[in-house]
């Protein structure tokens, strides 16, 4: 049996939750700073989907890149020179006199972004053991929920939006420091002891060779010949769907098609993302008793049960308890996909692999649920379940197929 992973070192583990809840706080600013800012830069309130499109894109872009230039350019430097973009990009939305410039930074912190979050997940999956992944990924959350008291704070204050964004962009510069000095940590991948596992895919290391000499052998053509590339991307690109549309139309299904209140509506809505966050603290350590291919075949499933409880035309509890499962099974998905990244296509195939279901949740995120806003829209509010059902669904087929298509006789 494999020794369990190394702790992670203390300084990088802090970093990373640091970088996680810096990911989540401008998506918090623009929510609430945005009235504010249409009216100082005297734009339609629609002109936010041109900011919220040009960071989408960017953040795509850098998230597949980064996987694919991981290993030549070190997790150390990605993370110091992305955070410095991110922070770069804010001080830019602090400072900037029109709407065109503000766009230019957008496409800048979605450079950055899609670094940090590609680089370090990529990190994570050889580094950090299940519960530390999910508890990472549980610090996005509490950044996108920090985001918002900071900009109200600002604005109850009487001071312009810039300030907030402002704040921001001060943390996000002293991170991009403290990544700068921890280089050095950062080389070499897992701590010393760690044990990753078994890679039957990849080519052999060759001793004495430095770190990411296999992964460059691994040509870029082999990596996207492997069929659980694509079908783990595909997987990613589904989760992200069901976590956004479930948290985007919940609200409407609520009000108008289970007769609910909308302060009830909106206080079970934010009990939703609630769950995401605990589920992801809770089955971390979960996830390291038991292992991580036990719990994500009992959350794909539990998301399929909160499905159909969603689906069902019952009473406005049986839809709110639908949403607690869904939320708090979906929780550990995401980052234990990740995790076994390696697992289902080879070491030397991870970074890139990961940079691309990144880049894949990212197009999930952006595209299906203004798809399904446009089938509730035509059809009916109570399509978002039976919705919800047929996605957790193919996320169950797809999970299957990658690992099936990623091991050695398959």
């Amino acid at each position: 049996m494999a020794r369990a992973p190394a702790p992670p070192r203390p300084a990088l583990l802090l970093l990373a939750y640091l970088a996680f809840v810096s990911l989540g706080l401008p998506d918090g600013l623009i929510g609430v700073g945005w009235p504010s800012i249409r009216l100082d830069l005297d734009v339609p309130t629609e002109a936010v989907g041109v900011v919220l499109t040009a960071g989408t894109v960017a953040y795509l872009t850098s998230s597949v890149l980064a996987g694919f230039t991981l290993a030549r350019l070190g997790v150390g430097w990605l993370l110091a020179g992305s955070t410095l973009l991110a922070g770069v990009a804010l001080t830019g939305y602090a400072s900037t006199p029109a709407l065109a410039v503000m766009v230019g930074f957008a496409l800048v912190l979605g450079l950055g972004s899609g670094a940090i979050d590609a680089g370090l997940n990529a990190y994570a999956a050889a580094a950090f053991g299940p519960r530390h992944m999910n508890w990472m990924h549980a610090f996005f959350g509490l950044g996108v929920a920090i985001g918002p008291l900071i900009m109200t704070g600002v604005l109850g204050a009487g001071l312009s939006w810039r300030w907030g964004y402002a704040l921001v962009a001060v943390a996000q510069l002293a991170l991009a420091t403290a990544f700068a000095l921890t280089v050095r940590l950062w080389r070499g991948g897992p701590p010393a002891g760690a044990t990753l596992p078994p890679d039957p895919i990849a080519p052999q290391v060759v001793p004495g060779e430095p770190a990411g000499a296999a992964a460059r052998r691994a040509s870029i053509g082999a990596t996207l010949r492997l069929p659980a590339v694509w079908l783990g991307g595909a997987a990613f690109a589904v989760y992200v769907a069901i976590e956004v549309s479930t948290g985007l139309w919940a609200f409407l299904l609520l009000t108008e098609g289970r007769g609910l209140s909308a302060a009830l509506a909106g206080l079970c809505v934010s009990g939703y993302w609630g769950s995401l966050f605990v589920g992801r603290v809770v089955q971390g350590v979960v996830a390291e008793r038991l292992g991580t291919a036990r719990v994500l075949r009992g959350s794909l499933l539990g998301m399929a049960g909160g499905a159909v409880l969603i689906a069902l035309p019952a009473p406005g509890w049986v839809t709110v308890a639908g949403l607690l499962v869904v939320g708090f099974a979906a929780a550990p998905v995401f980052p234990l996909l990740t995790l076994t990244t390696a697992e289902r296509v080879g070491r030397d195939h991870a970074d890139r692999t990961i940079g691309l279901q990144i880049g894949a949740a990212g197009l999930g995120a952006a595209l299906v649920p203004a798809a399904v806003g446009v089938l509730l829209a035509r059809v009916s509010v109570a399509t978002l379940g039976p919705t919800l059902v047929a996605l957790a669904l193919a996320l169950i087929a797809l999970h299957a197929a990658g690992a099936r298509r990623g091991r050695p006789d398959s």
